[in-house]
């Protein structure tokens, strides 16, 4: 069984120890802070997020969107933070709801961050491309294993995501940006591989394994993330996770 404590740690992903909790600015709160300084997060001002016959220069971005996302789920996250806070006595671990509205709130922030221009079609155009490319080069079928092959015919902008947070941006650290744990964990909406065999699989219908969450590249750097916070292995033979409670949160807001 997963406990809050651990699923609320404060360690961030590539250092060896939590961080010490202080009062006036949070490790959870400094989280948000790394994401909209970061490169990536500026970039989604150039995406936008509805394309419509307006009949003004008002053109929706990833960015607005991203940033409207962040307030609700904060606010959201407190809400359901107080509670649980409440029901399981987490006082005495020094932790409080707005620690949950600001995991949210960060997690949401970044839940675009990998998203290619033009959205799923963008995905899409990756996916029929690499689909040409393999076909036409016999080089690339050999260096490529049957799960690395998968993430690029299923190629998904949630995996690029966790991608640019924890290897891309700040690449010459382990963990690339070093968020805490628990924002990577709830950021993470579909904790799993893009292959997972059919007999694995098992019919499974919950919306946590519709698409996946993590390329073969960083599927290490999710596991320690899993590790450190006690997330419940599906499968021991896959790389495949039930969700951070928090996710739920995210995925309601975006």
């Amino acid at each position: 069984m997963m406990q809050w404590k651990q699923l609320l740690t404060p360690q961030r992903l590539g250092k060896q120890a939590p961080e010490d909790l202080q009062l006036d600015r949070t490790c959870f709160q400094k989280d948000c802070d790394r994401i909209v300084f970061s490169s990536p997060f500026r970039r989604l001002k150039d995406k936008t997020q509805v394309y419509s016959l307006s009949k003004n220069d008002y053109i929706r971005t990833r960015l607005i969107h991203s940033l409207e996302v962040s307030c609700v789920g904060r606010s959201l996250g407190r809400i359901v933070g107080y509670e649980v806070v409440k029901r399981h006595q987490l006082e005495k671990y020094e932790l409080s709801g707005s620690d949950f509205g600001d995991i949210v709130s960060a997690a949401c922030l970044a839940h675009d961050i990998g998203n290619p221009p033009f959205g799923h079609s963008g995905e899409d155009s990756i996916r029929q491309g690499f689909a040409s490319w393999y076909s036409g080069a016999s080089t690339l079928k050999d260096c490529l294993n049957t799960q690395q092959k998968s993430d690029f015919d299923l190629f998904e902008g949630n995996a690029q995501g966790f991608r640019i947070l924890t290897n891309l941006e700040m690449h010459h650290r382990h963990g690339g940006m070093q968020l805490t744990c628990p924002t990577l964990a709830a950021f993470t909406k579909y904790p799993r591989e893009s292959f997972i065999p059919v007999n694995i699989l098992n019919n499974y219908t919950g919306c946590s394994a519709k698409k996946y969450g993590f390329f073969q590249a960083e599927k290490e750097l999710f596991n320690e993330v899993a590790q450190i916070l006690g997330l419940i292995r599906r499968h021991n033979n896959t790389y495949w996770w039930v969700r951070h409670p928090l996710a739920f949160l995210v995925e309601a807001e975006a």
